[in-house]
């Protein structure tokens, strides 16, 4: 798990660097294509065997984790790699409350304790001034929350369905996507909402290489984690997932990002405290 947090961080640099030249929509759809290629190749080798009859909430996960990847690479592209990283490690947060909400799983006291430490660990990061939450704090939150909402979906699909339709629902759907997003940008006039409708730019020169790098270190990551989390407890691994924010903070120090704040680092450091407290409850 350590070495997967430290390979997701590397992911963010190259994908930071990539957004310099592309929109983040493209950035997403260059990651999820990978992805398919691979799972793909998975499934023709050996083919998938499940119940299955659950398709609106395969669909639901996989648009949940589309929409909180695109939040998450336009905040990638525009504050720091920590920041970040920082507001998608609030998704154990938030799965907490919707399990507790949609899936009759009982929190404990202590669970409760942790949620009010991690939602004031984020308005340390926030600090919300007289006008409310910025742009990039809002899709932030938002990148934790529908991430939430997609992991609380796996815990039920699970039951129906191969895990690789379930990765799949995702990857295509961020996949396809982007593609649809594209063809309808050149007709919408949103400034507001540039993080889901840009024009498609082609990749040159060095910048295949961000891309390609980007995709393979996501991959790395992803084949990483789901190692560690086979070996032992979900609480141990989930409380090393965090070094993930100190990786991304040193990686994005070197891409040229400021240092924290004292009062962003007090943020991420309740926030990665309530996550931990989280995962040992579970």
């Amino acid at each position: 798990m350590l070495i997967a947090s430290f390979t997701f961080a590397i992911m963010g640099a190259f994908a930071k660097l990539a957004s310099q030249n592309m929109s983040s929509l493209e950035v997403v759809f260059f990651r999820n294509i990978a992805g398919v290629i691979i799972v793909g190749l998975a499934v023709l080798k050996r083919p998938m065997q499940h119940q299955g009859g659950k398709p609106f909430l395969l669909f639901f996960r996989g648009f949940m984790g589309f929409v909180a990847l695109l939040a998450f690479f336009y905040n990638i592209a525009h504050i720091s790699l920590g920041d970040a990283m920082t507001y998608s490690k609030t998704s154990p947060i938030f799965t907490a409350i919707f399990a507790w909400l949609f899936l009759s799983e009982k929190l404990s006291y202590k669970g409760w304790i942790a949620i009010f430490i991690g939602f004031v660990g984020i308005i340390f990061i926030t600090q919300p001034s007289g006008v409310g939450f910025s742009k990039y704090d809002l899709l932030g939150i938002f990148s934790g929350v529908g991430a939430a909402l997609a992991y609380t979906s796996v815990r039920e699909l699970k039951t129906y369905y191969d895990t690789r339709a379930i990765v799949l629902s995702f990857m295509l759907t961020g996949t396809i996507g982007p593609v649809i997003l594209f063809l309808i940008s050149p007709y919408v006039h949103f400034p507001e909402f540039d993080f889901m409708f840009a024009k498609f730019v082609m990749p040159q020169g060095i910048v295949w290489f961000y891309v390609i790098a980007m995709g393979v270190f996501a991959t790395l990551s992803q084949v990483l984690m789901t190692k560690a989390y086979g070996e032992t407890k979900a609480g141990i691994v989930g409380a090393v997932s965090y070094t993930n924010i100190l990786f991304s903070i040193i990686v994005g120090l070197f891409l040229g990002d400021a240092f924290p704040s004292i009062l962003t680092t007090f943020g991420i450091i309740l926030i990665v405290f309530a996550g931990m407290m989280v995962a040992r409850d579970k």
